[in-house]
């Protein structure tokens, strides 16, 4: 019954897709120019064979270019555990839910003056930011290829139509072949999670200028099964093909943490982990409380599957080692407790924020595929 819920999902966006008109430009403020590109060849960087088509045409799960906001304290449309991707430039906090996400996959936004793209691989739970560059004077836009990779998004930029897959952040084919750009960092939490320390944040609305059934997931009972969607690889046996992970890439390696391990060790709904990667100290937060975007039929609803964040254990040079407390997770040296974003909410450090280090959710097969050379920590 949940594979043929699931291709009945599909075909939904597959017919709303077609309706959709092409060609909507956004994005028009301010961009930082790239330098010169980094091309490892003009040829393409990936076998294009094994780019599969996902259904819909270009643009045919429309991406949203002209995004509405409300502050956090205006929402309703919202349950607490609902999962957002989460990202902050500058002093300006923004939470895209993944509600909304799910039947877009892209948001041309500009937040604090910086242009970004916010896009979500339902298939394989990334929730990525980036920078959108200008090149050749020319503020690039992207839309849903739909074409996949690796299961994986593959996004389009409008003015060139080169192809990035979301997970790489590169282009792969067509005139930027090789170009790369600038991750932001961003995290899955609840919305009542980041609501509480954002509730003067700007949340995006279900006013996007599309009819969809928000808050409905369209791949019902997917993250429960076997066998990933669309995938023409042979998946890691290392762990489960649709395990979570939090993926974090440092110049000297990449480590996998699984979510299942991390709830495994909780103690009171909190869980944190001290690893290194490569030479550089990580700690690693999980919190109970976040419901799955892909599990039963009404996002609200389903499984608790958690949230993770990874960040330098430092502040202003103090090295800092923590565990759990009472009141939850706790630094060693002063006593400090913290939240899931990595802010110190009572204690000396009060206030502080932990360096956020770059780590991205993800199913594991796709992670692993993207990351061969992955170790599993914890």
């Amino acid at each position: 019954m949940r594979l043929r819920t699931l291709i009945v999902g599909l075909l939904v966006l597959l017919v709303v897709g077609v309706l959709v008109s092409l060609g909507r430009i956004g994005g028009r403020e301010r961009a930082e120019t790239l330098g010169e590109p980094r091309r490892s060849s003009p040829s393409p960087l990936i076998d294009e064979d094994r780019i599969l088509s996902g259904g819909p045409p270009p643009d045919g799960i429309p991406p949203i270019d002209d995004p509405k906001f409300a502050p956090a304290s205006d929402i309703d449309f919202l349950q607490g555990r609902e999962p957002v991707l989460a990202l902050s430039v500058e002093t300006e906090s923004r939470a895209y839910p993944l509600q909304i996400l799910t039947w877009h996959e892209i948001v041309n936004d500009t937040v604090a003056g910086t242009p970004v793209a916010v896009t979500y691989c339902p298939l394989c739970n990334t929730g990525i930011a980036f920078v959108r560059p200008r090149i050749d004077g020319q503020l690039l836009d992207f839309g849903t290829s739909g074409k996949l990779y690796n299961s994986n998004l593959v996004m389009y930029d409008r003015q060139t139509e080169s192809y990035w897959p979301q997970a790489m952040g590169k282009a792969v084919t067509g005139p930027l072949t090789g170009w790369e750009l600038e991750f932001v960092p961003t995290q899955i939490l609840s919305f009542a999670d980041w609501r509480s320390e954002h509730p003067d944040g700007l949340v995006l609305t279900t006013e996007t200028g599309f009819s969809r059934p928000y808050g409905e997931n369209p791949y019902p009972g997917y993250d429960g099964s076997r066998s990933p969607y669309l995938f023409d690889g042979t998946p890691d046996d290392r762990l489960p093909a649709l395990s979570r992970v939090l993926g974090l890439v440092g110049e000297d390696g990449e480590v996998a943490v699984p979510f299942e391990r991390l709830a495994g060790q909780a103690r009171e709904g909190w869980a944190v982990l001290e690893l290194s990667l490569g030479a550089e100290p990580v700690v690693v937060f999980w919190h109970a409380g976040t419901a799955s975007a892909l599990d039963a039929e009404q996002i609200a609803q389903s499984r608790d599957v958690g949230a993770a964040s990874a960040f330098t254990p430092e502040v202003d040079g103090r090295a800092l080692s923590f565990g759990i407390g009472e009141e939850g997770i706790t630094d060693e040296e002063t006593g400090t407790t913290w939240s899931i974003q990595g802010r110190g909410l009572d204690g000396p450090l009060e206030g502080e924020q932990l360096p956020r280090v770059l780590a991205i959710d993800s199913f594991w097969f796709d992670w692993a595929a993207f990351h061969p050379a992955t170790r599993i920590a914890g």
